[in-house]
């Protein structure tokens, strides 16, 4: 369980609020990415106890990481560990998700070695001993409220009745434009008429994104390493560069930029399908 108020124990856990240890605490900070197959959480620690140390050193005490969304998981983490990647099959996070670090013991623990605790404790420490399983720390929580990179954030629709073809796209300042000739090609009030749109969402994205792959500011021969290149100052540009390193892209070119919508764009393609299955399945 994640613990995000203070709990009473019958022997000394290390918190960021319990004065049970002399000083220090449980820092976490954690950085959460994902594409369409995978969550990635980077994740930055300090437990700031040498006693605490020692035993995740020895195998002596466990490192949890643990998710709480729809329901609650729990992943081991090495001492040295500082990402995992989990695959989305196995986690459904929505909307706010909360995320702590706890230390568990895998063996009894004497505490009569700790130096770290209170003066309080520090009296009668040679008689602490917790049980294997025993919690022995936690950190603060992080909450994410939601991913602030969604690919449909990127377009724009218009319509233009003088229009020579169906449909332009255009890429603007800021945004991909999608101009329709009339609003019967958006699907306009038929069911998931969004959803349907997915094919133009598609083509935007491979247009902007072949343009940000054969600029010569961000790399050679239509080959670009994204850890290699400065925000961009064009502000379409920039929303898309963000977009990647969101989704863990790390190199575009233009032979690739089909595997990149991918990664990027939540399944628009088989969202499409699975619309278009349903429209038929129901008889519209």
């Amino acid at each position: 369980m994640i613990y995000k108020k203070d709990a009473n124990f019958p022997y000394p856990v290390l918190t960021n609020t319990s004065n049970s240890y002399e000083s220090g605490g449980f820092m976490l900070n954690v950085n959460l990415k994902e594409n369409t197959d995978t969550y990635r959480f980077d994740i930055e620690y300090e437990v700031e106890s040498d006693f605490l140390k020692q035993l995740i050193a020895r195998k002596q005490a466990q490192l949890f990481l643990i998710i709480q969304s729809k329901d609650n998981k729990f992943f081991k983490l090495q001492p040295d560990e500082r990402a995992i990647e989990i695959a989305k099959s196995r986690l459904s996070i929505n909307t706010r998700t909360s995320i702590q670090m706890s230390i568990q013991a895998t063996t009894n623990i004497s505490f009569r070695d700790n130096e770290d605790i209170n003066d309080f404790y520090q009296e009668f420490k040679n008689d602490i001993v917790v049980p294997k399983h025993a919690l022995l720390g936690f950190s603060n929580t992080v909450i994410f409220e939601g991913s602030s990179t969604k690919p449909f954030d990127l377009f724009e629709r218009k319509i233009d009745a003088t229009l020579k073809s169906d449909i332009k796209v255009e890429l603007g300042s800021e945004m991909i434009v999608i101009h329709y000739k009339n609003e019967d090609l958006q699907f306009t009030g038929m069911p998931m008429s969004g959803t349907l749109n997915n094919p133009y969402i598609y083509m935007g994205l491979q247009k902007a994104l072949h343009r940000f792959a054969t600029n010569p500011e961000y790399g050679e021969d239509g080959h670009v390493y994204l850890d290699d290149v400065e925000l961009p100052t064009d502000q379409l540009d920039a929303k898309l560069y963000r977009l990647m390193k969101a989704k863990m892209v790390y190199e575009l070119d233009v032979d690739s930029l089909d595997e990149v919508i991918y990664k990027i764009s939540d399944r628009v393609i088989e969202k499409y399908a699975t619309a278009v299955k349903g429209l038929e399945a129901s008889g519209d």
